[in-house]
């Protein structure tokens, strides 16, 4: 034997030939298979007849088409809610009047054009829901978000009627809350490995208020909420990836002779996987064999390069989408660093900077900057664009050194972060953004007093009939998970140290809130939450695979069956008020459990 190789032993035990009791046992990782006893042999029980005959058609199927039926019903379900009803109110809600008008414009022309306000004394929103959809001007029009996501929605417009169908306006949203369902089922079994749990979290996605609301309606938040969501769900496909890379070369380098610098005992939590709450089955490694190299280069894969561009398209649909490019490409390398510590590189602190970070970055940066000028692309191309010439007619201004038309695209980036950064008008539905996990004050998208008593207004004849699209939350699902998010944070620390899912949880509301924070004064809405409502719904998931993992199989139906029923059953009961359905005044008061929520 090789004196410089380490020795075989038993991880049950932790005895080895020659070592004395209190040494450290050394055991590498394609070594722990060969420590179980030659004997060895499984046995497994053979189903009984009338066992199989009660196996769904579901469970004959391998488990991983099960896991994309699953996928799929639900997210046929969540379907369902969005699309039947959407083309109601038929008329121009909200901030559809900002983004369905110029999406229309910019099919007809390349770029936004200015609309009267009024036409004859009527409201030019009133006109073009009647059908008068010609009547912009020939002046390109003052935007103040970047236009990737008028051409997302124009997709739905071209699709499903054009300009004449109130349906085809808020097709792409709901198409974007649709797929939304299905990244959150695939996301929650890439980070549980559990099917009950991806369950659980595609119907809390396709039950939820702000969710529902929000694929109802022609406005943004839905298109970037889906494009982050499907970065994220790319970059644990990274991470997956960059892990097994990382395995298997450490299983290489234990191989080589000297290459083993140190052991080091292993935790009970990191000998008992992914939370760290099951009991370490026998036969598993008891340390970890730390090897004085820095390991293989993980920063480049087509995962992340998908990542990247999702995340460019984000923030050409609104600029938040650069704080989750922050948060996810730094939450992504300390992925890649903590999995080379855990893996056994001696070398890893270094190799997180310079392998994974940097040479990340020097591929990432240029994608995600080259893709957001992707989606100015119409810009450039029109001459007429707005301040397309503002260079021509401003020498000597701006940055001088550039050219006329990047130093006109510079500008205008200047005007629009004026106009973000000193937004504090008055709204009545304005909204701090410290509150927006309590849903304390919720956005009323339409509002409207109706003839005569049709729907559920026909059980009270004598009261008056009213409909609503109000985007507010499920009022259990966001108060449950704000309280899991607190749990998240306690078990981080403490019940599940290290384990990397907490981070996971918390990178969506450092990307998507905590940013804004740094504008308490500036007009924000509730609605701008649906940007972290998938990181919400993953924070209830991880506080249920903790009870899944330390409890009883029937403890943890019965407690997540409990709660799902809870929640769906006040989501029926507000589906009105997130649908428009008409119901009598009274029935929606019923609704303000909040005074702030009138």
């Amino acid at each position: 034997m090789n004196p410089q190789q380490p020795e075989i032993i038993d991880a049950a035990r932790g005895e080895a030939p020659g070592r004395s009791p209190g040494e450290a046992p050394v055991l590498s990782s394609a070594a722990a298979a060969a420590t179980a006893p030659a004997t060895a042999t499984v046995t497994t029980a053979t189903p009984s007849r009338t066992q199989r005959r009660r196996r769904t058609p579901l469970r004959r199927m391998p488990y991983r088409v099960q896991t994309w039926v699953v996928s799929l019903l639900i997210s046929l379900f969540g379907g369902l809610i969005r699309f039947i009803r959407l083309d109601y109110p038929h008329q121009i809600m909200f901030d559809e009047t900002y983004y369905v008008k110029d999406t229309w414009s910019m099919m007809m022309t390349g770029e936004a054009r200015d609309w009267p306000k009024y036409v004859d004394g009527v409201h030019i929103d009133t006109l073009f829901a009647q059908g008068q959809t010609y009547l912009y001007q020939d002046t390109a029009e003052y935007i103040v978000h970047p236009p990737m996501g008028k051409w997302l929605m124009a997709i739905g417009m071209e699709l499903f009627g054009g300009a004449s169908s109130s349906f085809a306006w808020r097709a792409s949203s709901a198409i974007a809350g649709t797929i939304a369902i299905l990244l959150i089922c695939r996301v929650a079994l890439r980070m549980f490995h559990n099917l009950t749990i991806a369950a659980f979290a595609g119907l809390l996605m396709s039950v939820d208020g702000v969710a529902i609301s929000m694929s109802r309606i022609g406005i943004l938040d839905n298109l970037i909420m889906v494009l982050v969501l499907g970065a994220f769900l790319c970059l644990l496909n990274h991470r997956d990836w960059a892990l097994a890379k990382l395995r298997a070369a450490h299983e290489r380098d234990v191989a080589i002779p000297g290459m083993v610098v140190r052991t080091k005992p292993l935790k009970p939590s990191e000998r008992r996987g992914e939370g760290g709450d099951q009991h370490a089955a026998a036969g598993q490694p008891s340390v970890r064999l730390v090897v004085r190299s820095s390991g293989p280069v993980v920063a480049f894969s087509w995962w992340r390069v998908g990542a990247v561009v999702l995340l460019g398209l984000a923030t050409g649909v609104k600029w938040s989408g650069t704080y989750f490019f922050a948060a996810f490409a730094l939450l992504s390398v300390l992925w890649d660093g903590y999995n080379r510590h855990q893996v056994g590189y001696r070398r890893w602190f270094g190799a997180t900077i310079a392998k994974d970070g940097l040479l990340a970055a020097l591929y990432m940066v240029p994608l995600y900057i080259g893709m957001y000028f992707v989606d100015w692309l119409n810009w450039f191309i029109h001459p007429d664009s707005y301040m397309h010439d503002w260079a021509a007619k401003h020498p000597g201004q701006g940055i001088t050194w550039l050219p006329e038309g990047l130093r006109s695209f510079v500008e205008y980036h200047i005007t629009m972060w004026k106009f973000h950064t000193t937004l504090t008008s008055p709204h009545a539905y304005k909204a701090n953004p410290l509150t927006w996990p309590l849903q304390i004050r919720p956005t009323s998208f339409h509002w409207n007093k109706l003839e005569g008593h049709p729907g559920l207004c026909a059980v009270s004849p004598d009261s008056q009939c009213v409909s609503a699209v109000t985007s507010l939350g499920n009022p259990v699902l966001w108060w449950f998970a704000s309280a899991c998010l607190v749990l998240t944070l306690i078990m981080g620390l403490i019940a599940r140290r290290g384990d990397w899912r907490v981070l996971a949880v918390w990178a969506g509301l450092a990307g998507g809130w905590m940013p804004w924070w740094l504008y308490i004064d500036r007009t924000t809405f509730t609605f701008y939450s649906i940007v972290i409502l998938p990181w919400m719904i993953l924070a209830i998931c991880y506080v249920f695979d903790w009870v899944r993992s330390n409890l009883s199989q029937f403890a943890f139906r019965w407690i997540s069956t409990g709660v799902l029923t809870l929640i769906v059953l006040v989501s029926v009961y507000f589906l009105p008020l997130w649908t428009g359905m008409p119901i009598p005044y009274q029935l929606w008061l019923q609704h303000m459990w909040l005074h702030s929520w009138i």
